[in-house]
């Protein structure tokens, strides 16, 4: 996470809790099995994952590019760790920390030796980047002529319940000092989206709503801290976290799941 407060308001960049989100994102592995199935490959294709986190989508990328590179990018450094031990031996993977906002056809040429990438795929990221006019902007500039943005991210009415609680527990001392008016969140539409979409160069648009929902495990504990409220408690200091999680869950225990509205989105 950024020290300054100015740059928070373009860059969300945690350093998340890698093996356990990875060991939980089961929701999200199912959610990028679907985008995916949107993504036209013939198998031999450089593929950018915008996020990749700790790589548990990049193995399904690879699955469909037998004779194709997957350049993954994320800005934590903990989960770009956890998706080096995974791809360590696999040379078809390419890992590069960065903020998504700083993306460049020079950075990925340093690191992964391309110019630019055939298409970029993205799931659960990008309602953690405040900037889409820029984050689309750097993608498009590393999407080689025809290469297409397929992506999915949490839109308008996400996850409503799970927000007010939040925000409520946010409110309450000692928790207010470090987190009151903290909302890292970006839940946008598909109509704004499409014009920021344009905006950065794409022509062909398509953007949709799809509401999920997801059964919280009987101690959804672990599931919330490290899939929902890692950068809340990236800013509380220790002995906060553990409380901020616990009034969070009372805000929230009358209900087993969670209601998502994931933001599809379909470029070229």
């Amino acid at each position: 996470m950024p020290a300054d407060e100015g740059s928070l308001s373009r860059r969300t960049t945690t350093d998340w809790d890698a093996r356990n989100y990875d060991r939980l994102a089961a929701p999200q592995e199912e959610w990028a099995r679907k985008v995916l199935a949107r993504l036209p490959l013939e198998g031999d294709e450089t593929v950018l994952d915008a996020g990749c986190g700790s790589g548990r989508a990049t193995k399904l990328l690879l699955e469909k590019l037998p004779d194709g590179r997957v350049i993954g990018v994320d800005g934590s450094p903990s989960m770009i760790e956890v998706a080096r031990e995974a791809f360590a031996e696999d040379d078809r993977v390419a890992l590069i920390t960065s903020d998504l906002l700083d993306l460049e056809p020079a950075l990925i040429r340093a690191e992964a030796d391309v110019d630019a990438v055939d298409s970029v795929f993205s799931n659960a990221t990008f309602h953690w980047i405040r900037d889409h006019e820029r984050l689309f902007s750097r993608l498009r500039s590393v999407i080689r002529p025809g290469g297409r943005l397929v992506a999915q991210c949490g839109g308008r009415g996400n996850v409503k319940a799970w927000v007010k609680a939040v925000k409520a527990a946010s409110a309450k001392q000692p928790f207010a000092d470090h987190v009151a008016d903290y909302a890292p969140w970006n839940f946008y539409g598909p109509e704004e989206t499409e014009r920021r979409l344009r905006g950065a160069g794409f022509d062909e648009v398509r953007c949709w709503l799809e509401e999920v929902s997801v059964v919280l495990p009987e101690d959804p504990r672990d599931f919330i801290s490290a899939c929902g409220l890692a950068t809340h408690r990236a800013r509380l200091p220790e002995d906060l976290r553990e409380p901020f999680t616990e009034a969070v869950l009372d805000s929230i225990q009358d209900s087993d799941e969670l209601r998502y509205v994931r933001l599809n989105i379909d470029a070229a």
